[in-house]
């Protein structure tokens, strides 16, 4: 199936090196670099790369110029921007080799996508397609794709339409996505297609999957590398969900003393499984502590006492005296089966020492028998320990909002995670890049307290510098943990950091700073402008609990987005939390990035209610400045453009070929456009000439111009199934 493409690069390696996110930053660095006479010379990209990032933490500027002229760059050279990425490339392998970096970029455990290395794992692979088999087979949409073979790039091409992507995020995390939002037909467009990935990857960031090097369009090129790398973190995410003492309080029985049971909550899900894991291996005589998820657990031994502790009814003598490791592993995986775990691997994973899949295998385990004690003591206890529902979902809202950002120290416990104040000076650094004095900071592990103290001082400093109110806090509340201090300062963290988006797209025009109010009038103006009566006083206005300005707000920016059938009058609380639900999805699928939930629009959280109206505003504003760039870009490429590709002839011209004179491209009136039973445009016939053949001309000709023509027919032809179908056709 042909597709429409982001950034084109003629060489397909070179083009395979990158993601999309990746091309359009490059290519916006490159047209900045342009001097007055339009050009690029080698001279110039020392000082830039210098300024990126991995190339600024390993090279000097003099190395990065000796780099490129061994490389045979001639300094006095200009460049196109092919050249200019084969010398990104050539630099970032130089990275790759003095830092000795060869992980396997799809890991289970990384939380990151990277595109430095491409390796696909096919056991993981084969191990990510079971899963999606046994949870998806009786979905009423995907049956009809299911069973898919791991033998062929099957789960790749199904992962194209998005919707695969999309429904494993709800088995994972169930209700994040409302599937009414979810495109499903069996083909569908390019637009409909970016739009599911929008929705995917947006929603991917409100579970805790980091994709800050992943687009859209990588996704719909069903890249398999980076594909793997999003489904084995939402795997995960769906494996590890119930190592928390929210969801099993049991858990705290892994702790002798009470006072060590903050210490367990801020465990990593996986450390929580180790420690989990050792505490019965200690109870059944295991000498050894697993310290790995691989080379802990390659001769078996582990798993054959763990689960003799676990299922002793259902153990075998033999796991224990066989010599050969396979054999070992394999009743291991016999024994594991019948205790109804799903089998994520082979005895040859397990004596290879395979980190994700022995993780994903040990999670299963856990799932189906935890031999944990049902202390009712010990059990309150934990759930008094844990926090109330308001505070949680607070925490929740910023802990995925940091890890959306994609800094090195995953957050997996808010509180815990803030104490020494790394965590916050890396937001910090991305908020407001430069704050940071990282001469004056400590990096974990941080063994003397005073240095926590001085990266939390550090993080007032710079909240001041900022301007937030900060009145009684200082760094040593930070790392005493003080909750309510340190939701305070996020949320005003987070409210500067969409500002200071939103000033920065309307420093384009008038450039002036945006408050709240701003982004009050901005929602009312835009509702009103569309004929509707709905307005609100404040982010606290009670009506918004009904949801309906949301949803008039969202038709306001994208007419098309919203599915008025579905939408209820929000009268009841049952009607009220169906609209909060198809909002969320909807303005993901639009583009924004948010991490509210639906309670918080029906109990009108004044906090997550600006966070998503400014969303909204973002969302609207950067898309009209996108469009005025690639208005400025029609004009350019047309100035560039031969006249004849413009020109309407006197008289209708005899029918033209592919093959033939490509300045013979001629004009047609968009009002004659019709599509056949076949889905094949055209217009009424003038002479012997059709749009058809002028059009795959034109798109091999002048991509830019034919892509927008087409656009501006999509809009008047409201944007049918069949047009993009044609669509299809044409650039094909």
């Amino acid at each position: 199936m042909s597709r429409f493409e982001g950034v084109l690069v003629s060489d397909h390696w070179l083009q395979s090196q990158f993601t999309q996110v990746q091309l359009h930053s490059l290519k916006s660095k490159f047209i900045a670099l342009k001097n007055q006479n339009g050009q690029v010379l080698v001279e110039d990209l020392p000082a830039l790369f210098l300024k990126l990032k991995p190339f600024n933490e390993m090279f000097t500027e003099d190395e990065i110029r000796d780099v490129l002229q061994s490389s045979g760059s001639d300094t006095s050279n200009k460049l196109e921007f092919e050249e200019f990425l084969r010398a990104y490339v050539t630099l970032q392998s130089k990275v790759v080799n003095k830092s000795g970096d060869s992980k396997n970029s799809s890991s289970f455990l990384n939380a990151t996508t990277t595109t430095l290395l491409h390796t696909i794992d096919e056991s993981e692979k084969k191990s990510y397609v079971a899963h999606i088999n046994s949870y998806l087979r009786d979905d009423p949409f995907m049956k009809q794709f299911l069973p898919i073979d791991p033998a062929t790039n099957a789960l790749f091409e199904l992962a194209r339409d998005g919707v695969l992507l999309c429904k494993l995020i709800n088995v994972a995390v169930p209700n994040t996505i409302d599937e009414r939002a979810i495109n499903t037909k069996r083909i569908l467009n390019p637009w409909e297609r970016n739009e599911n990935h929008t929705l995917c990857l947006n929603s991917a960031k409100a579970i805790g999957c980091t994709v800050v090097n992943i687009g859209t369009q990588d996704l719909i090129e069903g890249r398999p590398h980076l594909v793997l790398g999003l489904i084995s973190q939402i795997i995960k995410i769906q494996l590890l969900a119930d190592l928390n003492l929210r969801k099993t309080p049991q858990l705290v029985e892994l702790v002798e003393d009470n006072n060590d049971v903050e210490e367990l909550m801020g465990l990593a899900p996986e450390k929580l499984l180790l420690k989990w894991m050792n505490f019965h291996l200690k109870k059944a005589g295991y000498k050894k502590p697993v310290t790995n998820f691989s080379s802990d657990l390659k001769d078996g031994e582990a798993y054959a006492y763990l689960l003799n502790v676990l299922a002793p009814e259902h153990g075998n003598p033999a796991t224990l005296d066989a010599k050969d490791p396979v054999q070992r592993a394999d009743l291991v995986l016999h024994h594991a089966e019948k205790m109804d775990c799903k089998r994520y691997l082979t005895p040859k994973d397990i004596v290879e020492g395979s980190s994700n899949l022995n993780l994903a295998f040990v999670a299963q385990i856990f799932h189906q028998r935890n031999g944990l004690s049902t202390d009712s003591k010990k059990i309150s206890f934990a759930e008094m320990m844990t926090d109330d529902v308001q505070m949680s979902r607070d925490e929740r809202c910023f802990r995925l909002w940091i890890n959306s950002f994609g800094i090195s120290s995953y957050v997996n416990n808010l509180f815990e995670d803030v104490r020494n104040g790394w965590v916050l000076l890396e937001v910090l650094d991305k908020v407001s890049p430069g704050s940071v004095n990282w001469k004056q900071s400590s990096k974990p592990p941080i063994k003397m307290p005073f240095r926590k103290v001085e990266n939390c001082n550090q993080v007032i400093k710079i909240g001041t510098q900022l301007k937030f109110s900060l009145v009684n806090l200082a760094g040593n509340d930070f790392v005493q943990g003080n909750k309510k201090l340190i939701l305070a300062f996020l949320w005003q963290l987070m409210r500067f950091h969409m500002l200071q988006l939103l000033k920065n797209l309307r420093s384009h025009s008038q450039g002036k700073e945006i408050t709240d109010g701003d982004i009050l009038k901005w929602a009312n103006k835009k509702v009103k402008n569309t004929g509707r009566t709905s307005q609100i006083e404040s982010f606290k206005d009670k009506q918004l609990s009904s949801g309906i300005f949301f949803l008039q707000l969202l038709s306001a920016v994208e007419p098309r987005v919203v599915n008025w059938n579905l939408v209820t009058k929000g009268a009841s609380d049952e009607e009220k939390k169906l609209n909060a639900t198809y909002i969320i999805s909807v303005a993901r699928k639009l583009g924004c990035s948010i991490f509210l939930l639906p309670e918080d629009i029906m109990e009108v959280n004044q906090k997550m209610i600006l966070m998503l109206t400014a969303s909204i505003m973002y969302w609207s504003l950067q898309r009209s400045r996108d469009e005025s760039e690639s208005e400025l870009e029609l004009e350019l490429e047309l100035e560039s453009s031969p006249a004849s590709f413009l020109e309407i002839p006197e008289a209708s011209p005899e029918s033209s070929s592919v093959n033939g004179d490509r300045d013979n491209f001629t004009g047609v009136e968009i009002s004659k456009l019709s599509i056949d039973d076949n889905g094949v445009m055209s217009m009424e016939e003038s002479g012997n000439h059709h749009l058809g053949v002028d059009y795959i001309v034109g798109f091999q000709m002048y991509p830019t111009f034919s892509i927008r023509l087409f656009q501006i027919s999509m809009n008047i032809l409201d944007y049918g199934q069949e047009v993009g179908q044609c669509f299809e056709v044409l650039v094909q």
